[in-house]
């Protein structure tokens, strides 16, 4: 198999289903690809609607649903699928982690598909990603740090352009550039990368995945790259609520992948120090927009969240009580 897509549902069949509409034309540009959807628990009625749509429109014959009777999570669903077509006669070349509140455009998936083939030690690739309206989203990154967390805490701008070189979003390449992480919601994976990694770490039920995904790659000797010419429309934050527009209060699990990502690839001194720089950022930055009466960019109870989860408060263990423990781990 040249390609697998792996998309999850959860709770959202319309925009699966319009994911797969653009979908299919642009697999059949890709010889031996596949998809799969797979409905992670969604408990609603998504499973039948999106079997109906399939059927409907003549999908079956490249797209599989698979139901999942509990939510595990992005990573938990994902590596549900790709351990199955890891094990099986034909693995796929590449896999390609696909949100479902995203669009694809003309080409997308065959240019992409078309850069890991032309660069060999390319081992994980992102797309450029846009808002409906044209407008860019966040991706591609920079590996987090001190220097970045006290910069996203404190949201000066001064401070954040004399930290230019250390902020966590640089400015986007307008060619195909190396970069230290990309976003899961448009991520393809070359299968050597699957083999000398394994699956994603299924500590973090969602987020931070990716970035943990791409910092283990590069200290395995696979670079990952930013290729813009390959354009997905993304709904951010559709199935999690969480995204760089929606100020509503975040997951427990959020805080949780957040504190595992520095504590399993940097340790607890450093993690602590992360914390502490985040925190006094984000005390700085509270203490001026309080004198100058502007509006806090932060979703609610950020800052209390935060602190209750902070590795300064509950020790440097992984917490388990909302991370999902199953399955195969880096």
């Amino acid at each position: 198999m040249k390609l697998l897509v792996v998309i999850l549902n959860y709770r959202v069949a319309d925009l699966t289903i319009e994911c797969l509409r653009s979908l299919s034309s642009e697999l059949a540009n890709v010889a031996g690809s596949r998809a799969v959807v797979v409905d992670n628990g969604s408990g609603d009625d998504s499973v039948e609607r999106l079997r109906q749509a399939i059927m409907a429109h003549g999908w079956d014959a490249w797209v599989e649903l698979v139901t999942l009777s509990r939510n595990l999570g992005f990573t938990g669903g994902n590596n549900r699928i790709v351990r199955t077509a890891m094990a099986s006669l034909d693995p796929p070349q590449y896999v390609l982690l696909l949100n479902a509140d995203t669009l694809t455009t003309a080409d997308a998936i065959s240019r992409l598909v078309r850069f890991m083939d032309e660069h060999p030690r390319a081992g994980i690739a992102g797309t450029r990603l846009e808002f409906a309206d044209g407008r860019p989203q966040g991706s591609p990154f920079r590996f987090p740090s001190m220097a970045s967390e006290f910069d996203r805490g404190l949201g000066i701008g001064v401070i954040s352009r004399w930290l230019a070189n250390r902020a966590g979003s640089p400015a986007k390449p307008l060619t195909a550039h190396e970069v230290d992480w990309v976003a899961g919601a448009s991520m393809i994976i070359r299968r050597e990368v699957i083999d000398t990694l394994g699956l994603l770490d299924e500590r973090f039920f969602a987020y931070f995945e990716d970035t943990d995904y791409c910092l283990n790659a590069r200290r395995a000797g696979w670079s990952t790259w930013y290729v813009p010419e390959s354009l997905i429309i993304h709904f951010e934050g559709s199935s999690s609520g969480i995204g760089s527009e929606k100020k509503g209060r975040l997951p427990a699990y959020w805080f949780q992948a957040r504190r595992w990502f520095f504590l399993k690839n940097y340790g607890a001194v450093y993690a602590a120090l992360v914390d502490a720089a985040f925190l006094l950022g984000c005390t700085l930055g509270w203490l001026r927009r309080t004198i100058q009466r502007k509006r806090n960019p932060n979703p609610s109870h950020f800052i209390v969240d935060f602190m209750s989860h902070s590795v300064l408060l509950t020790g440097f263990k992984a917490e388990s009580g909302a991370l999902n423990q199953t399955g195969r781990h880096l």
